[in-house]
């Protein structure tokens, strides 16, 4: 599943600008996470040819030392420059856990863990190599199983069923099927 995933992000040409001008921040433990990699995975599994357009691209990095969010809106504003056309999100997740009433997350796959479906707590990187890696701490069988399942770890089942309605993800993709919450 994971190289499967690497060989679809490298054959869609937005994805593969997206992370190659994330890397170039070079941002502590940073990611491209959520819909960047859970849409298209979706999207292969529903036979699109073409990849579902991003609301936004959410950049995920772990900073301890600068937790601001005006440095956020720097990397933003960067990234922007370089490629406008993408709808570019930064977020710092050593602050992240303030807005969710978590503890202090420990890393990027730490507060990825606790995002509030299973499916989305997944990111991609491509490395000083030019090599795509995956975080994904909460693993794939969920990503490519059809379903929108709602993470424990969240716990808050009225945010759950608020996003699925929300972003429409049964419409996009009629072949998902939102799992109860265990």
């Amino acid at each position: 599943m994971e190289q499967q995933i690497i060989t679809w992000l490298r054959e869609e040409p937005m994805h593969l600008q997206a992370l190659e001008q994330a890397r170039e921040l070079r941002l502590s433990d940073a990611w491209l996470a959520a819909g960047f990699v859970r849409n298209l995975v979706w999207d292969r599994l529903h036979g699109y040819s073409q990849a579902t357009p991003l609301n936004d691209i959410d950049v995920v990095y772990f900073n301890p030392e600068n937790c601001t969010a005006l440095a956020d809106e720097r990397y933003e504003h960067r990234l922007k420059e370089r490629s406008p056309d993408l709808p570019w999100s930064v977020k710092n997740q050593a602050r992240m856990h303030e807005r969710h009433g978590h503890a202090p997350y420990s890393s990027s796959a730490d507060a990825i863990s606790y995002w509030v479906e299973v499916e989305t707590a997944i990111g991609a990187r491509m490395n000083a190599d030019g090599q795509i890696e995956l975080n994904a701490p909460l693993g794939l069988d969920a990503l490519f199983g059809f379903s929108i399942t709602p993470n424990p770890r969240h716990a808050i089942p009225a945010v759950f069923a608020q996003r699925v309605q929300d972003k429409g993800w049964l419409t996009l993709w009629p072949e998902l099927r939102v799992q109860e919450i265990r």
